[in-house]
């Protein structure tokens, strides 16, 4: 069962449509035992086992119920992609609407809807071959089945036969130390205090590090989110050297028994090369002072960027080994495909992405939910 025909099974209401028919079959079953013959009853006894076949088979899909804590997600998800509905979606729905069947001029106009969506030009071409594949193959004509095919395919091509995990790692031996990277403005340090105060309420010891020695107000700006938080911090002066930062920063939380270090770090990608010696420099601090080195390399990236957010992962992929993207802002953007995109041409998995201004809005990614909260007008 493709994404699209899941998704529906979990959205549309139609396992509660299911459950008030088994139980006014089984009230009605209960009569007719009262009243009819043995012969009526072995008829019963047929339906009964039918019945059990068909659930064999919605086992057999493996469809989770959805919880309350589930279902909070969800419902962050289709707000915060709200908007990116109403652009996007709204436009592969009209296209639907004005081609009866599929043809050339059909794909032409999907092809520049997606590209316009932030979806990636290499990736677009990927995705329009794997439909005019699907299109020949399963003789399809009908633009309205093709939707559901393009749904499938576009989660296929994001999880890309892979075990993907949204989790962050933490170190088991020793204190876990996450770098955060990133261009100045794409809200790297409220995410940073955003993290924290998760990582707080799951009763873990966290300090903050300045390690952006080099924008004006920077230490003082995280100097203050730890306050509000409520966690430790340190921090050098303006210019100091980010390595010596950390150094000390990192042994100042493990002489206060912190769980997770959480380091802010300069966003100068203009100067890539000076870039990569500083963060080479502190990977270097971190696996001379904890036993199994950096646990995560988090790049920051605003989804309002588009096709310049996907050129930022290329090249700090290059400079040094990131380990996940956190995607603030996407509320704010009506495209909505930056997230195939990056995981298609990047080859990096979203952990975390920002719906929303508040610290509930960023969520851990989910890939089910984030397909839910876009698509769900088509679905």
């Amino acid at each position: 069962m493709g994404i699209f025909s899941k998704l529906k099974k979990m959205f549309g209401g139609a396992e509660e449509e299911k459950e008030e028919k088994v139980v006014e079959e089984t009230l009605e079953t209960e009569e007719e035992i009262d009243d009819e013959t043995l012969e009526d009853s072995e008829i019963e006894d047929e339906e009964e086992e039918e019945t059990i076949e068909e659930d064999d088979i919605d086992e057999e899909i493996e469809i989770e119920p959805l919880t309350e804590e589930k279902k909070e997600k969800v419902k962050i998800y289709d707000k915060g992609l709200s908007k990116s509905r109403g652009g996007f979606v709204s436009k592969l729905q009209d296209l639907t609407r004005r081609y009866s069947k599929i043809n050339e001029d059909y794909f032409d106009e999907l092809e520049e809807i997606l590209i316009m969506a932030d979806v990636g030009v290499n990736t677009v071409m990927e995705l329009i071959e794997k439909l005019k594949k699907r299109v020949n193959d399963d003789k399809i004509t009908d633009p309205e089945e093709l939707k559901e095919v393009l749904v499938d395919e576009m989660f296929i091509i994001y999880v890309n036969d892979e075990i993907l995990t949204n989790k962050i790692h933490f170190n088991d031996k020793d204190i876990s130390v996450i770098l955060f990277v990133g261009v100045n403005g794409v809200g790297k340090t409220t995410t940073i205090a955003k993290i924290a105060s998760k990582l707080k309420k799951d009763n873990k010891k966290v300090m903050l590090v300045a390690g952006d020695t080099f924008r004006a107000g920077a230490v003082e700006q995280l100097r203050e989110w730890s306050e509000r938080v409520g966690t430790s911090f340190y921090g050098g002066g303006e210019k100091d050297d980010p390595s010596s930062v950390l150094y000390d920063g990192i042994v100042k939380a493990k002489e206060e028994g912190c769980d997770v270090v959480l380091v802010d770090t300069a966003g100068r990608l203009q100067n890539k090369v000076n870039l990569m010696h500083e963060l080479e420099k502190m990977n270097n601090v971190i696996s001379k002072l904890v036993d199994g080195g950096c646990s995560e390399t988090l790049l920051v990236i605003d989804a309002t960027t588009g096709q310049n957010g996907i050129s930022q992962a290329k090249a700090f992929k290059e400079i040094t080994n990131i380990t996940g993207i956190v995607l603030t802002k996407m509320d704010g953007t009506a495209k909505g495909g930056i997230v195939l995109a990056i995981k298609s041409e990047v080859g990096i998995p979203v952990k975390y992405i920002g719906l929303g201004e508040k610290e509930e809005d960023l969520v851990s990614f989910d890939i089910e939910n984030y397909i839910y909260g876009l698509f769900k007008d088509m679905i």
